[in-house]
């Protein structure tokens, strides 16, 4: 298809046949990753951090955002702000990518001086008739949930951010997630679209045949199944399924812990998330090979150990949050074909790595889950890219999220590009 002759991004969206696959434009166009870029990482919240990134005053972490780039600060009164990374003189970069810990932030161009407030605090040469009260960095929206530190690039942030707050606050609150600190970290390129790495993320249908760490804590009814023609054994599985969530659902709601299933991801929502409680397999306590706490120091200040996984999905992030540990992944679209998925572990902030936890056994599951995913990822956008590609239907059973994220996705699409 020529130059002249491209659909538009929107007409491209709203072309997918209803319970299929999205066109491979949508995965592969320069035009369509730019726009989504702007839409869904700018317009909308995302998330970009965890509060154990900055855990002390003065600590900053510059998080770049394709050609945008934020500063999440702890201010010296512990409050965490977030600023464009443009110097206000000149444009300058203050911080490249990554975490450090500054009294002021300095320009490392002509020397401009902020305090962690964003006031603009030193010039050197500007006269003594310079205004520095109108220079001040420029501020980004910000909101912190249960640990997670979410921003908005727009000058109209979506208010709905409030609902995932009320949403999320007490069902994080047990476990405390400003007292944590970062066990361990990593960065995964993964060559594919943005779309496509949540796409795999959402549905389970791969699981069983690609991820044996990860079903080893997984129960993989949870994530659908095809109920047709169940042999008695399976049928029996599945009975014992129901019985062992009914129980854990029973027990966790005696001791006060919030259970139910929400999900928020309809096209006229623009702060799409998802949350519930899953039951652990096995021991039932952690995402762990053994499916025991691989820390023994729990978060919080809790002392039951199997209160499952407590989940939330967004648009460009997954958590999971154990009685142990927390993993929390976001993403951020870099090219067409290339996604990062940033992914940390996260522990009591008194944890101590060799006495209350082993890092391969906090950390294996996952490692090797992210892994497999950016392969899957991969191979599906080399696929998708090829000529003989035609989108494929929907499993109605274990890909129903997949359908819900497609049709939010271009309802989000013409309304923020209207």
């Amino acid at each position: 298809m020529s130059a002249a002759n491209l659909r538009t991004h929107a007409e491209v969206a709203h072309s997918r046949q209803p319970g299929h696959g999205m066109p491979g434009e949508l995965f592969g166009r320069q035009d369509v990753f730019e726009t989504d870029v702007d839409v869904f990482f700018h317009r909308h919240w995302i998330l970009a951090g965890v509060t154990a990134d900055v855990p002390q005053a003065g600590d900053v972490s510059a998080v770049d955002l394709e050609r945008a780039s934020i500063l999440i600060v702890r201010d010296d009164d512990e409050n965490i702000r977030a600023y464009r990374n443009v110097c206000r003189h000149r444009g300058a970069r203050l911080k490249e990518a990554g975490k450090s810990t500054v009294g002021l932030l300095v320009c490392p161009y002509h020397q401009w001086t902020y305090d962690l407030d964003g006031s603009l605090k030193h010039t050197a040469h500007m006269g003594i008739d310079f205004d520095r009260s109108c220079r001040s960095l420029m501020p980004v929206k910000t909101r912190v949930v249960g640990g997670h530190i979410f921003v908005c690039l727009a000058d109209h942030a979506p208010a709905d951010i409030e609902f995932l707050a009320q949403t999320m606050i007490p069902r994080f609150a047990p476990y405390d997630l400003t007292r944590t600190r970062i066990a361990y970290e990593t960065d995964i390129v993964e060559n594919g679209n943005w779309k496509l790495v949540i796409e795999n993320n959402r549905e389970c249908y791969h699981c069983g045949a690609t991820h044996p760490e990860l079903t080893a804590s997984f129960l993989p009814e949870d994530f659908g199944f095809c109920p047709q023609g169940l042999s008695d054994e399976s049928q029996r599985a599945l009975e014992a399924y129901h019985a062992r969530n009914a129980a854990s659902i029973a027990s966790w709601e005696r001791d006060g812990l919030i259970c139910g299933t929400v999900e928020r991801l309809a096209p006229d929502v623009a702060t799409g998330f998802r949350t519930q409680r899953l039951v652990i397999a096995g021991d039932g306590e952690s995402q762990t090979m053994d499916t025991r706490v691989a820390s023994r120091k729990l978060l919080g200040d809790l002392s039951r150990r199997d209160l499952g996984d407590m989940h939330l999905w967004t648009h460009n992030s997954w958590t999971h949050v154990m009685s142990d540990h927390a993993v929390v992944s976001y993403i951020i679209p870099l090219a067409p074909d290339k996604t990062l998925v940033r992914t940390k572990w996260l522990v009591h902030e008194d944890a101590v790595e060799g006495v209350d936890y082993d890092l391969n056994a906090l950390t294996e599951v996952w490692v090797a889950t992210n892994a497999q995913d950016a392969q899957l990822v991969s191979i599906n956008y080399r696929g998708t890219q090829d000529p003989a590609y035609r989108p494929g239907p929907f499993s109605p059973f274990t890909e129903t999220y997949l359908e819900l994220f497609s049709q939010w996705y271009a309802a989000r699409l013409g309304m923020d590009t209207a």
